[in-house]
């Protein structure tokens, strides 16, 4: 963090009127832990103060209360991220969670959605119309960090990723102002925001490329049981190479749920999971799919027809918000052949936790053909993107369960690019180290927009560039 800011103690509880229509919460108010709880319930943090916008006007209050006061900042929009940047202990915190409107332009097919709008709400106002923005995978995510992040979904190769359809944004700057990026209106800042990962302003609102999908998908679900784990990946690395872009997938090298779809002597065992969404014509999509379903002897084939809605909340009741506790790191992968489907399956085999998962995305399609210097998101040539989720219950576990995902990481490190993806970071252990493999040749650029817009360092966190 910048020397120019430090952190000071809580704002005095008196010291509410700042925000001309929002709400100010100190840690005297009843609400305080409440609004200062994230969604991974590993982070606790105490923030000096909480500024609840509903708009520009009170997010350019809130920060210049935060400069008179010599508080850093935090930006929490959905408060999904891992890492638990959304608040930072001594900080303001600026919630946009009350910013939530949507606005879909259905003849241009674009959408406006405010910063603490989360990717359920905009999947429903954009579906009632025939159309979706490429966004994550679980429903409760908030799309800002999200698109900042990246932003990797069921319309990855379709479409691309969340960043690549990022049209424009209205931003609060650490100054103060207010600014607009587009492609004709200050287009560098536009280019940070596409997968820079913030800390260039608040973004109050953010406008999106949407496309023709649904109402329905087609969802392969498909679970094979561990004695065929090493074949079902072959199976998957064969077929993913040739898949068409209509199809995103993973492959998840995890321990099987217990649901009453899978026979119960299979639950919490290891198992290796096809998970795909074909967004094209459903006649084909049975075609495409086919590999995926007719492959061994599953032990569970939930392959479906359903709503996009619906296949964005596939993976909701896994992730509860407040209760389980998280640690995702990721690396790009090279390839997938024996040896890294091997070590693996010897990973996942030492796992301490049955909810952990080993996420193989395949990536290539759209996302492969934006260029490594086209936004700040960087390079895109790596086939797979391997997700390291640790997730697990009980506090007692979190030294084991971190370790775990720290030795998946340490051990895939031989097959991969060295490059991680911003949304899911660890918790930024090796600092600059980790930005500078995240973002590449795109690092220096970035930092210049980071000492441009907010030269003394309001913003810094560990996920951000240092000013």
């Amino acid at each position: 963090m910048d020397s120019t800011v430090s952190r000071t103690p809580a704002t005095s509880a008196s010291d509410t009127s700042f925000l001309p229509h929002g709400q100010v919460i100190t840690p005297d108010d009843a609400g305080y832990d409440d609004a200062r709880a994230v969604w991974n319930g590993m982070i606790d943090r105490r923030p000096a103060v909480i500024a609840r916008c509903t708009d520009a006007d009170d997010v350019a209050a809130a920060l210049a209360h935060a400069r008179a006061h010599r508080l850093p900042v935090s930006v929490r929009g959905g408060g999904h991220n891992v890492s638990g940047t959304a608040v930072r202990d001594g900080s303001l915190v600026v919630d946009l969670s009350p910013m939530r409107t949507v606005d879909v332009d259905p003849d241009r097919r674009r959408v406006r959605a405010d910063g603490g709008a989360l990717l359920g709400e905009v999947d429903r106002a954009t579906q009632e119309h025939g159309l979706a923005v490429p966004f994550g995978v679980y429903s409760e995510t908030g799309l800002a960090g999200l698109t900042l992040g990246g932003g990797l979904g069921w319309l990855r190769r379709a479409y691309g990723a969340s960043c690549d359809n990022l049209v424009a944004a209205d931003l609060v700057t650490a100054s103060g102002e207010r600014v607009r990026a587009s492609e004709t209106e200050n287009p560098g800042l536009l280019w940070g925001l596409r997968g820079g990962g913030g800390g260039l302003g608040v973004v109050t609102s953010f406008e999106f490329r949407a496309y023709p999908v649904g109402p329905d998908v087609t969802l392969a679900l498909v679970f094979h049981p561990w004695t065929d784990a090493a074949a079902a990946m072959r199976n998957y690395h064969e077929w993913s190479q040739n898949a068409p872009d209509d199809v995103s997938s993973f492959a998840i090298v995890w321990h099987a749920p217990a649901i009453d779809d899978i026979p119960a002597q299979y639950h919490h065992q290891p198992v290796v999971t096809y998970a795909a969404v074909h967004s094209g014509d459903p006649a084909q999509a049975q075609a495409d799919l086919a590999p995926l379903r007719d492959f061994g002897s599953p032990i569970a084939d939930l392959t479906d027809v359903m709503p996009y809605v619906d296949a964005q909340k596939l993976f909701d009741e896994d992730y509860p918000a407040h209760v389980m506790r998280y640690y995702w790191t990721s690396l790009y992968l090279t390839g997938m052949d024996d040896e890294v489907i091997d070590a693996l399956r010897e990973l996942n085999e030492a796992c301490p936790s049955p909810h952990s998962t080993l996420d193989v995305w395949q990536l290539g399609g759209a996302f492969s053909r934006v260029g490594a210097d086209e936004t700040a998101l960087g390079d895109r040539s790596a086939p797979y993107l391997l997700g390291v989720e640790a997730n697990w219950e009980d506090d007692a576990d979190d030294e084991a369960n971190i370790a775990w995902a720290r030795k998946v990481r340490d051990t895939m490190e031989r097959f991969s690019t060295g490059a991680e993806y911003l949304n899911f970071p660890g918790f930024y252990e090796a600092g600059e180290r980790t930005l500078r493999r995240m973002f590449g040749s795109n690092y220096e650029r970035l930092a210049a927009l980071r000492r441009a817009y907010d030269p003394d360092g309001l913003f810094s966190s560990e996920g951000h560039i240092p000013a």
